[in-house]
């Protein structure tokens, strides 16, 4: 690592941020170093503005992803090395405001069905009796559903922070507690989802869906 990416490094841990964001951050201000070919201080705000087009025009990457990295490359310039003049040359890509897709109880019956195994059956049924985040749900142990006070703890979620959320029973699937039991069944050293921590299949893309389907029916 370079005797920047160590100041960064230390600022970053001064502030106690994630692991899963300190690595971001770095990545990010590397790759910037890397697509000019310099070292990231001797970068002007007219290399920054380039990098921003380049990244949306060029790279087509969405406006979420756009804003991770002005945020590192914020972090970089104003937190490690203090020049907070280029704070206004960093601005944010607008984001485009869409409405949440809800599903109906029928649809998301029909979606939890339509697993063909014990897996994916119990991964949608806890999304959606909970409403927790992926990353959450990959940290999820047996021992933290709560099935006599029917809550679900949730350790470290977003922001590093602690939560209780309440377990919903889900329609014509029994009480909360059986989510509990199918939960056992995959027991796999107390974190039945961690064989497959990014989850890239086709349920899992429908995360925030059944988040906001079931915050329509609290």
């Amino acid at each position: 690592m370079t005797d920047l990416g160590q100041r960064m490094l230390e600022e970053l841990q001064r502030r106690n941020f994630s692991e899963t964001t300190i690595k971001t951050y770095l990545r990010v201000v590397e790759d910037f170093a890397r697509y000019f070919g310099k070292r990231p201080d001797r970068l002007n705000q007219h290399d920054i503005r380039k990098y921003q087009v380049h990244l949306l025009q060029e790279r087509k990457l969405t406006v979420k992803t756009v804003r991770l990295h002005t945020a590192a490359l914020r972090f970089f310039y104003v937190k490690t090395l203090h020049r907070r003049y280029l704070h206004e040359d960093l601005p944010y890509p607008k984001s485009p405001k869409r409405l949440p897709s809800v599903l109906s109880q029928d649809e998301v019956a029909r979606l939890i069905d339509s697993t063909n195994n014990l897996l994916d059956y119990t991964m949608l049924m806890t999304l959606y009796a909970t409403g927790m985040r992926r990353a959450e749900l990959c940290r999820l142990k047996v021992q933290d559903i709560d099935s006599h006070r029917m809550v679900v703890h949730i350790h470290q979620g977003k922001g590093n922070r602690d939560r209780d959320v309440p377990l919903t029973p889900t329609r014509d699937r029994g009480p909360p507690r059986a989510a509990r039991h199918r939960l056992q069944r995959l027991r796999r050293d107390h974190h039945p989802f961690q064989r497959n921590p990014r989850y890239k299949n086709p349920y899992i893309e429908r995360e925030h869906s059944l988040r906001y389907s079931l915050a329509t029916r609290r």
